[in-house]
């Protein structure tokens, strides 16, 4: 199992969106570079992704799971870039901040600080249990 994080603007689709989407889940569609693409399509189902708030809040709120991988996005007319099927899967107890984040030494070299535009991202197990250890505090 591998661990990533989805960036999302809550505005245009928030955990609770995504935790009303049930069962069946929801596609995660609509990016638009080609980094986040190909870590799209690295993703495997059972793989779990912190659901990060972006621009408003600019937080980790929850983890969703891989239902479905890769396949190619229909919202994409030229038929370049992919999209995957996630579903809920927790609300953390407490968000984890973008700038208690950043005050972490251990988590100085996370893609979330180090490429912080990018939408879609992997996280290795050592910054995933630091990440959601932060959450229960």
């Amino acid at each position: 199992m591998k661990y990533w994080l989805l960036k999302s603007e809550p505005y245009v689709w928030s955990l609770n969106q995504q935790k009303k989407a049930g069962e069946k889940g929801s596609i995660w569609d609509g990016v638009r570079n080609y980094q986040a693409r190909n870590n799209l399509k690295k993703m495997r189902v059972g793989d779990l992704c912190f659901f990060y708030h972006s621009n408003i809040g600019k937080e980790i709120v929850g983890i969703v799971e891989v239902i479905k991988e890769a396949f190619l996005d229909p919202a994409d007319k030229k038929k370049m870039f992919v999209a995957v099927k996630v579903r809920f899967k927790e609300k953390l107890k407490n968000p984890v901040k973008l700038e208690d984040i950043k005050k972490n030494s251990s988590l100085k070299d996370i893609p979330l600080i180090k490429q912080s535009r990018l939408s879609v991202m992997p996280i290795d197990s050592k910054s995933w249990k630091i990440l959601y250890n932060m959450s229960n505090i």
